[in-house]
């Protein structure tokens, strides 16, 4: 299927942007910042908060979203995109926002310390410490401590499968669920049949890759530590039901259904649902693009369903 007209024609309104590459790294997350896009849409929900936490490396930075009605909700720990670099709360406020008011969960986004001023494993740990916390603060949260996921878009995506690996390895707390949406899963770039047919046009291309991940590892080597690289985990079994949701025209696609297919594979109760005609990070664009707002009510659909909210 052909790019979707309604991506065609944000593609062609963006087409005059430098290349990711060519830029600083302040310049780059400028450009992100300097959106929220006319249209786009945010669902209701009853209360957002700003909080910090103890983490890692000193503050850690929450915002906490709140759902309409009487808890406790089920608790999604969100890490937003960005190629590890770039992005923040404010970026993905809108999705935050969509999910908690979709699922009717308490969303905990996750403000992690970015490359290359903090390079791997900065934002695993932050990750990892941020889940902990909200596993053990339920209460407090209004969530359900036994309603607990994980989930995130693109980077975001290894963040989340990264720290359900790590915490089934450590014994808990155990998870729910994971919701994966269009994730790298493999930092050494591999050489997938959607990297070379989606290399350039379609937004990210293969030549910003290597900025955003020489940005964030501090050498080639670390592509091959799991928490890099969930995809060269040597054992996928034990981890909690999954979604894992791709976009037809994303050069990340194949890594992503690869890890799916990993996951059936070790006997966990998996979903892939490939997006057809969307590209990567198309579901910041809800209210812009009907499909972006097809997969969201798709995502938080088995979300609901995995949670029991239905």
């Amino acid at each position: 299927m052909p790019v979707d007209p309604q991506v065609q024609a944000l593609l062609d309104a963006t087409g005059s942007q430098p290349p990711i590459r060519s830029l600083p790294v302040e310049q780059v997350r400028a450009m992100f910042r300097a959106h929220p896009l006319p249209g786009v849409s945010a669902g209701e929900v009853a209360i957002v908060v700003d909080r910090c936490i103890r983490g890692p490396n000193g503050r850690l930075g929450l915002r906490v979203y709140t759902p309409h009605g009487t808890g406790p909700f089920p608790l999604l720990v969100f890490f937003h995109g960005g190629g590890f670099v770039v992005c923040d709360l404010d970026t993905h406020d809108a999705l935050c926002r969509n999910l908690c008011a979709g699922v009717a969960c308490v969303v905990v986004s996750v403000d992690y310390r970015l490359a290359p001023e903090h390079r791997f494993p900065a934002a695993h740990d932050d990750c990892h410490a941020a889940t902990r916390w909200a596993a053990e603060h339920t209460r407090e949260l209004g969530a359900d401590p036994k309603r607990v996921v994980v989930g995130g878009d693109s980077a975001g995506g290894l963040l989340a499968a990264a720290t359900a690996l790590r915490l089934r390895d450590e014994g808990g707390p155990q998870l729910a669920g994971q919701l994966l949406l269009y994730p790298t899963t493999d930092l050494g770039t591999p050489a997938t049949a959607s990297m070379t047919e989606f290399a350039e046009g379609y937004g990210l291309t293969a030549a910003d890759l290597p900025w955003f991940w020489e940005k964030y590892l501090n050498s080639p080597s670390d592509a091959a530590d799991p928490s890099a690289s969930p995809l060269r985990a040597p054992d996928l079994r034990g981890l909690p039901p999954t979604m894992v949701l791709t976009a037809e025209c994303d050069l990340l696609r194949d890594e992503g259904e690869r890890y799916a297919e990993r996951l059936l594979d070790a006997g966990v109760p998996t979903v892939l649902s490939r997006q057809a005609g969307m590209i990567h990070a198309f579901l910041l664009f809800t209210g812009m693009i009907s499909g972006a707002d097809t997969a969201l009510s798709e995502a938080c659909a088995w979300l609901r369903g995995t949670l029991g909210q239905d």
